[in-house]
Formats: structure tokens, C-alpha cells, sequence
């Protein structure tokens, strides 16, 4: 068993004091019985967030450039959409909310639109022939998941939705020849949602409007993901993106007294389990090891305090 955890840490100093009050006695136990394995390493600027490259990697795909993973691909067939390897790339695109401040112009979170199946289809709808214009075929997957297919989202390096949420925009757009169509795609869907009667009826009801889109989850179509064995738990995932880190440290509790605690009991019973913690940098990964024979039994050590790697991702 491999449990993955995104937002496990972060770089904020809010969200540094949230992190320094953290009381995770599972963690601490299940880390005593592990050591240290891969780490990957990264930066707060890449394209591809830590745990998006470990999930790749675990999901047996091959080592992809920034900016790269097809994770598109992979939601789609999970929203039931048919994906072949080798088929056109693919692209996430996800409807939001621009919110145009004085100095820059961020991304809402699109969950937190409440968008239902009837209005995102009509949406979908009004948008669809802006991409087919440009000889890219748009599907629909869910109302925050819609999906676009043209041979040049296989090349076409995108942000991951997770590094964009509550943040400007222009920093994530990026240089490659294939973004200024996406640049295009974005200012025409503007254009054509500015005063759209759908977004006036949610004005009106005191509504944010939904003004454009993201796109992400670029990169060559990949077989489906093995996910044996694998665990991903995203609770920690709304409350960092929302720089709500009361609520965050909360989840973490709920984590160790849940799926944590269950690793805990898995390693005591001597299965082998893997936990990889992820943050805005890099993604640690603990597995087990075969100590020494002075390190076992009573003088195997207890606790391992889990702030120093947290706080270092």
C-alpha cells in the first residue's frame, strides 16, 4: 500500500504556524518504522506540482518535461470519455471565475462556482464553437470538466489548475509558441461571456460569473494508470488552495486518525507500506527498510518528529 498526499506542506508563513502547531502521533510512529527513500526535487515554479510527478511516476509513465503529464487524458476516461495511447492530445478545461483586481488578475477556484450540469452545458455549449473554429473537438466530462482534443496538446506545456488557483494568472501562461492560441481561446470566451445572459442570471442572484477558463493536463496520451496499491487522499487539497490553514491543520488530524493510522496498523503487521509527503517543492517518499539488529525491538526508535521533512518541502 502507497498512500500520496498532496498539500501536505506548503510555503506560506500562515501556513508555516499552521504547520508548527500540528500534532500527528500516527505520522510520528509509521515514520520510526520507515526511512527515507526517493525524494523528488522541484521548485515552487514548475508547471507540475510535486505530486502530479509522483502519481505519474507511480502510475508507471515515462519521465515527461515540465509542464507535460497527461492527467487530462486520464480524467477524461475516468468521467467516461474513450482514450487510446496515441490518440490527439488532450486538455482539462476547466471553467472559473477571472477575478480582475488593480494589479493582477487571479483564478477562483472552480468548485467553489457551484456550477450545476444544466448551466455548464449551456455554457459548454456557447463556447464549443470557439474551439472548433480552430479545429479542436471539445467534450463534455462534468460541470467543472470539460475536455478539448487537437493533435497540439501533445506538445503544449501547461500549469497545473493547482498552481494557478488564487493566484495571477500571467505568471502561468507561459512562452510556448502553442499558448498565445490558448491566450486567444481565453480573450474570445471572455469576450463571449462578458454580459452573457447566463452570468447576468448570476450576477443577479449575488453569483460570481463564470468569465473563462483554464487549461491543463497537456502531454502525449498514456495507457491507462495501474493504481494497485495506490492511495490518494486530497483532503488537505481545498483548505491550502484557499489559504484556509485552521481547516488545513484540522485535515491533517483527520489524516492521521484515518488513512495514516491505517498505514500505521498495516506496518506493525509487518505489510509493506510506502507514504509519500507532498509539498509546493519537492515530494519526500518514506518506505520500509531492514535495520540493523541494535536498531530492532526495544531499541528500535519510537517517534520520528514529521515537522523538519514537512516544513522542507
Amino acid at each position: 500500500m502507497h498512500l500520496v498526499l498532496p498539500f501536505a506542506s506548503a510555503l506560506s508563513p500562515a501556513a508555516g504556524q499552521a504547520l508548527s502547531t500540528l500534532q500527528l502521533p500516527a505520522l510520528e510512529r509509521l515514520l520510526a518504522r520507515l526511512a527515507p527513500a526517493r525524494r523528488d526535487e522541484g521548485d515552487e515554479l514548475s508547471l507540475s506540482p510535486p505530486h502530479e510527478r509522483v502519481l505519474a511516476r507511480a502510475w508507471g509513465w515515462p519521465e515527461a518535461d515540465d509542464g507535460l503529464l497527461p492527467l487530462a487524458a486520464q480524467a477524461a476516461r475516468r468521467d467516461g470519455l474513450a482514450v487510446e495511447p496515441g490518440d490527439d492530445g488532450w486538455a482539462l478545461l476547466s471553467p472559473a471565475h477571472w477575478h480582475v483586481g488593480t494589479e493582477q488578475v487571479s483564478l477562483g477556484n472552480p468548485l467553489a462556482l457551484g456550477l450545476d450540469h444544466a448551466f455548464s452545458r449551456l455554457l459548454f455549449d456557447t463556447l464549443a464553437p470557439l474551439f472548433a473554429d480552430g479545429g479542436w473537438q471539445l467534450l463534455w466530462g462534468a460541470p467543472t470538466r470539460w475536455y478539448a482534443r487537437h493533435p497540439s496538446l501533445a506538445e503544449l506545456p501547461s500549469a497545473s489548475l493547482d498552481r494557478v488557483i488564487g493566484r495571477n494568472v500571467d505568471l502561468w501562461l507561459g512562452s510556448h509558441p502553442g499558448a498565445r492560441l490558448v491566450r486567444r481561446l481565453q480573450a474570445e470566451a471572455q469576450m463571449t461571456l462578458h454580459q452573457h445572459p447566463l452570468n447576468e442570471a448570476r450576477e443577479a442572484e449575488g453569483l460570481l460569473p463564470v468569465n473563462s477558463f483554464w487549461l491543463s493536463g497537456t502531454g502525449p496520451t498514456q495507457p491507462p494508470a495501474v493504481t494497485d496499491g495506490l492511495q490518494i487522499d486530497e483532503r488537505l487539497r481545498g483548505p491550502a488552495l484557499a489559504d484556509d490553514w485552521t481547516t488545513w491543520a484540522e485535515a491533517w488530524a483527520s489524516l492521521d486518525a484515518g488513512p495514516v493510522a491505517a498505514l500505521l496498523h498495516r506496518a506493525e503487521a509487518g505489510q509493506a507500506v510506502q507514504i509519500t509527503l507532498c509539498g509546493e517543492r519537492h515530494a519526500q517518499t518514506f518506505a520500509p527498510i531492514d535495520r540493523p539488529w541494535w536498531r530492532r525491538g526495544l531499541l528500535a526508535p519510537r517517534r520520528e518528529n514529521p515537522a523538519p521533512w514537512l516544513a522542507d518541502l
